[in-house]
């Protein structure tokens, strides 16, 4: 498996560094850093800081996505999901929760609240061009196979 070195700097002293759960697991767990408890109600959102930020690598980015026991459990998953951090963001990572569950849900300083997966990404080349190649679907979508 390739390694990537991404650096990682705490900006508060209770904040968790991402943990992978199991040996071969793709996602890093986020854990809350919040000075208190946040209670979301059925489709309340809120910004959960995590107290920590990264320095990817160029080529590379950050995908934060939900965590599927949260999911299940309470409803709770995240809004712009997944999140991206690009290679060249300092800032705090920032978690967006939503509660679309029938009862609140309260988020405590240590839970943890999300996942992110280290992700390659290609530079590209745009082309401009007249015409594209046809193909059998051509411009269906939006459910256009049933």
């Amino acid at each position: 498996m390739e390694r990537v070195r991404v650096r990682i700097r705490r900006l508060r002293p209770d904040a968790a560094p991402p943990r992978a759960m199991t040996e071969h697991a793709a996602g890093f767990d986020l854990v809350a850093a919040i000075d208190e408890p946040i209670t979301l109600a059925p489709l309340g959102r809120a910004r959960v800081g995590t107290g920590i930020a990264v320095a990817l690598p160029a080529g590379y980015e950050a995908q934060v996505r939900p965590r599927s026991g949260l999911a299940l459990r309470h409803g709770v998953t995240l809004l712009n999901s997944p999140g991206t951090i690009d290679a060249d963001y300092r800032g705090e990572i920032g978690v967006i929760l939503v509660n679309l569950g029938a009862e609140a849900v309260t988020i405590r300083p240590g839970d943890r609240v999300a996942q992110m997966v280290i992700a390659a990404v290609r530079g590209v080349d745009w082309l401009e061009v007249d015409d594209l190649d046809p193909t059998s679907r051509g411009g269906g979508g939006f459910g256009h196979t049933g």
